[in-house]
């Protein structure tokens, strides 16, 4: 008995990035500063205590982020307010971020994305960090 062939980590984020429109870090600044988008980094502590962390953005780690986001949960950040909100999801180098971001369309957040190249990429781009 065969079933379907299963998908390497490569093709189901392939698949996975095939709805989402996902942003580069000027865009994600500028949506997040004018209150047109929650930035959300998922990263684990120990890259936050290293590298620092994006003021504003909610911190969730990836093992909390549906509980936390879904506006009808029982266990929602007050932040997640509604299901047309506009979430960026962002790991380190923005390939978790993509899966993670499907992941919570799943649970009807519609306009959720992630970042290109992830907290690395904003870092490169000069926009605000600050110690963990």
């Amino acid at each position: 008995m065969s079933g379907p062939r299963p998908l390497g980590i490569d093709e189901l984020l392939e698949r996975a990035r095939e709805d989402l429109d996902r942003v580069e870090a000027a865009e994600a600044y500028a949506a997040a500063l004018a209150g047109r988008a929650l930035l959300v980094d998922t990263r684990y502590a120990a890259l936050r205590e290293r590298d620092g962390v994006i003021p504003g953005a909610l911190v969730v780690e990836r093992n909390e982020l549906e509980w936390r986001l879904d506006p009808q949960g029982s266990h929602r950040a007050p932040q997640a307010t509604s299901h047309n909100l506009r979430i960026v999801v962002i790991c380190n180098e923005g390939y978790a971020s993509s899966l993670a971001a499907v992941s919570l369309r799943r649970l009807g957040l519609h306009r959720a994305t992630d970042l290109v190249g992830g907290f690395q990429a904003w870092k490169a781009a000069g926009f605000p960090v600050t110690a963990a």
